[in-house]
């Protein structure tokens, strides 16, 4: 076990610990691995009064993932809990100024991020009273605008309510009278005696009204309610308001109505202000005197300006103080969020009992122990510390966090590998495939050049403006495709090539390399289809020739080749995924996997399916008209038949037999063995630890004989051999399964062509063939709209949803275990994103 104590008297450095800056992982060459970095557990030993500026450096080189030692302690119970505490307040602070600074409508200063010598507790004490001088002005501010708009409100009641005060009341005791007469003539009031007993109160007082504002919203139900608590007795005036009206309680912009609603009596005044209180109208009072309505009005007036005044000079306050607080908020916000995330690893450290120093572990790629040692060795010089930082290796048998150097090409490869699962640490790495495998798979699917053109215009979109689209907020949809741009490009460009191989654009064939190698049967024939087609020349340089469109073999032709080419590159992807299982079993020097997975895997897919995919290709050479399927079935049913017309070459019989014998040989070449000699080399494990046990001390024979029982328990023979049958079963199986699923690729090839067939020949030819104009141009539209809805959206989801699934089961299964975590190392880079 080494170790290294970092010098504290050494050469100089001008880093300050407050700066921030990239991570040092950020800025390596990426390139994708094969397999993961390899990792190494450290452990630090820190002195107490360079342990922040270490952690902070530590953070801007951003390649160390710590453990956290403290797991069983709770949040209170931990040594810098009231420093995290207090930079979660300071937080909160921060983004209520960001509100505020957002709802006035200013923009924080955009500087650059330059060092800051800020103190801990100076900062602390100034956000404190920023935060108590707005929260003043705010309070202040809002009583104003409350009796502002209420004033505005009165006056609106004073123009708008005199002018059928008059004319109200009249009308209400004529309402009142008919409403006696109708009573006493007979006429069906439900009310009736109550409506006389009001009506008498009249005669003897003054009828009585409240005016205000209601929302235009609530006028109809709060006439009906009205209508409804007084039996009728209420004469309800309006008049509405060409603007809306700022809320006194709301403060928002609201349509809104005077009211005036006259009544008699007592109660009925009573139920009114209830019913105005809870459908929120705001009254206010009213004089009758036409001389105290002028008199009113020139107060309210005066009053007005002079609380515009002053709220004019509470908000230029107050924008003040946000202008100053916005001109730092940013690096307030990013200098708080790192002293948090310093703080909190901390709290991941154990304290020495001598409370002089802290002691942490984590894991580190090797290849960044140096640049480690040096940020600890600056760090150590800048806290002017006595004692410098232990930085030594740990050995120990846990398992290590996987990190894979990536760029923004390879990134979004990486992350289809991970949705899967993370690799095991070095594993072989299924991205590195991935990057060509994934897109091609894809284009197989969706070979059209001119679908690939269109496609590979819109991601160029998103890689040129990328600076720019990478500072928007997209939406959920833009921002996975922006994600995957170079997954989009690869995608594209793979569609163009094997479109070119199909011989379509928009399903229409072109003669990019020359003339056609047929010709129709009859010379002075013009239809191809209907007259046949006979070859005169050599084959057509590259892909399909395009005198196969429209023929009358057209659909078996091209049903043929896709077939076939689905099972070739099926089969050659499984052989892909079970030669790096071999790669992987090498690397962790395991004997057993070579001898008892891969090779009866490798003998059983190619002993049937790479037998299937030497006829294809040999009939494609040949120009046999063997039937393959019966080749393939009778190979089962009865191997020693003569084959007839289906033999493709000569000693295919005995062949076909010897390739069955294997295949029936690796299922129990999987099945058996491979229990039988891990439970042998579990008893020898165990035979060498008694023999130790034997020979050491008693303490030590006490520790050895627990590992025994130990290793004694975990061993189970039977859930071994389970699990191993479990194993060849789903191979054997998947090896048909999987080799079928293969064909998605054929099918889905089938379907993008017939649907662009069918959107040109029955809509854009059909509507070319009219002479209006109009048609033609309402004939193009809609096959532009079907072709960018149906073939480039939904057909490029569909296909790539499956290629995704044929790597994910059909290849990664073969190899991939996935059950690794992802190294996350402590970094600054985070902040600036949480604060975008």
């Amino acid at each position: 076990m080494a170790f290294e104590i970092l010098d504290p008297r050494g050469r100089g450095s001008n880093v300050a610990g407050g700066r921030y800056r990239m991570s040092f992982l950020e800025n390596l060459p990426a390139v994708e691995q094969f397999r993961s970095e390899e990792m190494n557990m450290v452990q630090l030993i820190i002195p107490v009064e360079s342990a922040h500026r270490s952690i902070t450096y530590l953070g801007e080189l951003g390649c160390l993932q710590f453990k956290n030692l403290n797991k069983d302690k709770s949040p209170f119970q931990l040594t810098y809990a009231n420093q995290v505490k207090r930079c979660g307040e300071m937080l909160r602070k921060l983004h209520f100024f960001r509100e505020q600074i957002s709802k006035s409508g200013l923009c924080p200063s955009d500087g650059p991020l330059l060092e800051m010598d800020i103190d801990f507790d100076d900062l602390e004490a100034q956000l404190a009273e920023y935060e108590a001088e707005l929260q003043e002005i705010n309070a202040n501010n809002e009583k104003l605008q409350r009796t502002y708009s209420e004033l505005s409100e009165f006056t609106l009641v004073l123009e708008k309510a005199g002018m059928f005060l008059s004319k109200s009341q009249t009308n209400m005791v004529a309402h009142q009278t008919e409403m006696e007469e109708a009573s006493y003539n007979g006429d069906e009031f439900v009310d009736s005696p109550l409506l006389l007993e009001q009506a008498g109160m009249s005669r003897q007082g003054r009828l009585g009204f409240v005016s205000g504002l209601v929302p235009t919203a609530k006028v109809v139900p709060f006439e009906r309610v009205l209508f409804r608590a007084t039996r009728g007795n209420m004469l309800f005036k309006q008049v509405a308001v060409e603007q809306h009206v700022k809320d006194p309680v709301l403060s928002e912009m609201v349509p809104k109505v005077v009211f005036v609603i006259f009544f008699s009596g007592d109660r009925a005044k009573t139920k009114i202000l209830k019913i105005c209180e809870t459908f929120g109208a705001n009254r206010y009072p009213f004089p009758e005197d036409a001389s105290q309505q002028r008199q009113i009005m020139v107060e309210v007036s005066e009053r007005l300006t002079e609380l515009q005044t002053t709220v004019d000079a509470g908000i230029r306050h107050r924008n003040n103080v946000l202008i100053t607080i916005g001109y730092q908020l940013e690096k307030w916000i990013i200098w708080v969020k790192k002293e948090k995330a310093i703080y909190h690893t901390l709290n991941m450290l154990n304290v020495d009992v001598t409370k002089k120093c802290l002691v942490g572990v984590g894991w580190v790629p090797i290849f960044a122990k140096a640049q480690i040692q040096d940020a600890l060795h600056r760090a150590t010089l800048d806290s002017n510390s006595q004692v410098g930082t232990i930085f030594h290796m740990m050995d120990t048998t846990e398992s290590p966090p996987t990190y894979f150097r990536t760029n923004k090409f390879t990134d979004a490869f990486q992350e289809i590998v991970n949705a899967y699962g993370m690799a095991k640490y070095q594993e072989a790495n299924p991205a590195v495939y991935t990057i060509i495998t994934f897109p091609f798979l894809f284009a197989v699917m969706f070979g059209d050049w001119g679908h690939g053109l269109c496609l590979l215009l819109a991601t160029l979109v998103l890689i040129l403006r990328e600076k720019k689209l990478g500072r928007q907020k997209l939406g959920d949809i833009m921002e996975m495709a922006f994600a995957g741009r170079y997954i989009l490009l690869m995608m594209a460009l793979f569609s163009i090539y094997c479109g070119i191989i199909y011989n379509e654009f928009f399903s229409i064939p072109f003669h990019i390399f020359g003339p056609s190698s047929y010709r129709c049967h009859d010379l002075s024939c013009s239809d191809a289809s209907s007259r046949g087609l006979v070859k005169y020349r050599d084959p057509y340089p590259f892909g399909v020739d395009p005198q196969w469109r429209g023929s009358r073999t057209e659909l078996p032709f091209l049903n043929s080749l896709k077939m076939k080419m689905s099972i070739l590159l099926g089969v050659a992807h499984m052989n892909l995924g079970i030669i790096l299982s071999y790669f992987n079993a090498k690397f962790f020097a395991n004997s057993l996997n070579i001898w008892y997975q891969f090779v009866p895997q490798m003998i059983f897919l190619n002993s049937l399916f790479g037998y299937l995919c030497l006829l294809i290709l040999i009939k494609w050479c040949t120009g046999s008209k063997a039937d393959l399927y019966h080749v393939m079935i009778y190979m089962f049913l009865s191997p020693t038949d003569d084959l007839g017309e289906n033999q493709l070459f000569w000693g295919q019989r005995p062949i076909q037999i010897l390739l069955l014998l294997l295949a029936f040989v690796a299922v129990p070449w999987m099945l058996l063995p491979k229990p039988f000699l891990l439970r042998k080399q579990h008893l020898l494990r165990l035979q060498g630890r008694a023999y130790g046990i034997l020979d050491s001390s008693d303490t030590d024979s006490f520790d050895m004989e627990r590992d025994f029982d130990v290793e004694h328990e975990d061993f189970n023979f039977s859930e071994i051999c389970v699990h191993q049958m479990i194993h060849t079963i789903e191979f054997v199986l998947g090896a048909v399964s999987n080799t079928a699923s293969y064909l998605r690729l054929w099918a889905l090839s089938l379907a993008h062509s017939e649907l662009s067939a069918v959107f040109y020949e029955k809509v854009l030819q059909s509507a070319w063939g009219y002479d209006n104009i109009f048609i033609r141009i309402a004939g193009f539209a809609v096959f532009a709209c079907a072709t960018v809805v149906v073939l480039l959206l939904m057909e490029t989801l569909s296909a790539l949803l499956h290629s995704l699934r044929l790597h994910w089961v059909e290849f990664q299964n073969k190899f991939y275990e996935g059950d690794g975590y992802k190294f996350n190392p402590f970094s600054f880079t985070s902040l600036g994103e949480e604060n975008e």
